[in-house]
């Protein structure tokens, strides 16, 4: 059976806009359904083709490769992080306390998105390996919202200014990552609990004036 409902377009769209729009969101929602089921590696376009429906020419439209589908959902996905993140650190008062939550929230969020749903972390953990556009937008965008903190908490004085930002930004990001990074993540479970209030503690004293 179909996992879309609509019926196959017999011909190719002609020109881009919402109903385009639509039709990638169609085949990102059933190739995501698809992944979940069956694993991203184990599936070819052939496959997705044939369950959501739609010839594999037509798809080709709307993505150029397997590859391309599994970034739209690893992109969806990591930006259910990101959003995680920021309402998290929003709704901080302070440069401490928004560090303390950006451990907590993005470990936490991090393993409840990607090991409750085992086949969207083997998309990410490729995204992660493979270096796609949505893996690299996802860590420049821990990183800026890392840095925003550290230069809010350099100019409030909770924070050191001895150290060139950049560095110091970098040092965090570094230890954050096996917990931030889906291909790393699986392998620090066991400390996912400890770590982040261990690992924020560490770093606020290393960033104390």
């Amino acid at each position: 059976m179909s996992l879309l409902m609509s019926e196959t377009p017999s011909v190719a769209p002609q020109t881009r806009g919402p109903v385009d729009h639509h039709i990638r969101e169609q085949i990102v929602e059933a190739a995501d359904k698809y992944f979940k089921r069956y694993g991203y590696e184990k599936t070819t376009v052939s496959d997705l083709a044939k369950a959501i429906g739609f010839s594999k020419a037509y798809i080709y439209k709307f993505f150029d490769s397997k590859q391309a589908i599994g970034e739209a959902i690893c992109s969806k996905a990591l930006r259910v992080v990101v959003a995680a993140v920021e309402d998290a650190v929003a709704g901080a008062s302070t440069p401490t306390e928004k560090i303390r939550r950006l451990f907590n929230v993005l470990t936490e969020t991090c393993a409840s998105l990607f090991f409750n749903e085992r086949k969207l972390h083997d998309i990410a953990a490729n995204g992660a390996a493979e270096g796609w556009p949505s893996a690299r937008a996802y860590s420049d965008r821990i990183r800026q919202i890392l840095m925003d903190v550290i230069r809010e908490g350099r100019e409030s004085g909770e924070f050191e200014r001895k150290t060139p930002l950049d560095e110091t930004v970098h040092a965090i990001y570094l230890v954050m990552h096996p917990y931030l990074n889906p291909l790393l993540l699986q392998h620090n479970l066991d400390f996912i609990e400890e770590a982040p209030v261990l690992l924020s503690s560490l770093v606020l004293r290393s960033l104390a004036p």
